[in-house]
């Protein structure tokens, strides 16, 4: 009996493994965050920290690698209008990106700065940046966003071209300013997170079944460098990615029935 319990299970994980494709499953996240949309890893904590996605609670999770909650931190002063992406700064403190704008019709674009969650117990309040848009960009819907050199670089999602637009990282009411426009060959390119890598080389674009990895740009010229399409020969409604390292990458997919609610990781090759 105990024979076969032990070769069903070596079955199950190897069902498992390949009905991820080239995503590892390492965690199941806890089933009451229903529409995680974000994903981050910091430096100073070994959580993964995500929110779930318009009309839910106001607060930021610190997750354990198996996806259970760990920390449930309030944001006192916030409201989840449509919190869309995460990302981090080198001191450890967190940016939840409100500016998800599926209708068109929002007047105002947050960004709440979050200092040193790690350290927090279970309440706080998050400075604020205010963003306002060109006139043109005020109607285009903003998912993913990251942090380079004190400037956020915010990517609309579009299913052809899309904009790139770059805010001061700075508290109170600031200016966007259009950076690009490009548009990812293919279909199904819409871009559902983002994020950099520590070192500052190379930048991940999310969809539900492949990221775009950017390489060999110089400043904030992302597109004339590499762009090179990783598939992950899996899809679901992958909403948060983040470097963990400088290489590796954790992915999150929101829950639908029984599929998704997981957090992957994926080695990226040099």
């Amino acid at each position: 009996m105990t024979s076969n319990l032990l070769k069903f299970t070596g079955l199950f994980f190897i069902l498992l493994s390949c009905n991820t494709g080239k995503l590892n499953v390492i965690g199941d996240i806890a089933n009451s965050l229903k529409e995680v949309s974000a994903a981050e890893y910091i430096s100073n904590s070994n959580l993964v920290w995500v929110i779930e996605d318009a009309g839910n609670k106001n607060n930021l999770y610190g997750l354990n690698p198996n996806g259970n909650i760990i920390k449930d931190i309030d944001i006192s002063n916030a409201e989840n209008i449509d919190w869309e992406d995460l990302t981090s700064d080198s001191d450890g403190n967190i940016y939840i990106g409100d500016f998800g704008n599926n209708k068109g019709k929002r007047k105002t674009f947050t960004i709440y700065k979050v200092k040193n969650p790690a350290n927090i117990v279970d309440k706080t309040t998050a400075e604020i940046i205010t963003i306002e848009m060109p006139k043109k960009l005020k109607d285009e819907d903003y998912e993913s966003f990251f942090l380079l050199n004190n400037y956020f670089y915010l990517f609309t999602k579009e299913s052809g071209s899309f904009k790139v637009v770059k805010v001061a990282n700075k508290i109170g009411k600031q200016k966007a300013e259009l950076v690009t426009e490009f548009n990812l060959e293919g279909k199904h390119n819409k871009i559902t997170s983002a994020d950099i890598s520590n070192d500052g080389k190379t930048v991940i674009l999310l969809n539900h079944d492949k990221l775009w990895k950017i390489s060999d740009f110089t400043a904030d010229n992302f597109f004339k460098g590499h762009i090179e399409v990783v598939p992950f020969e899996h899809n679901s409604q992958k909403e948060g990615i983040c470097f963990k390292t400088n290489n590796t990458i954790l992915i999150t997919d929101e829950r639908q029935g029984s599929d998704g609610g997981n957090i992957y990781s994926l080695k990226l090759q040099p």
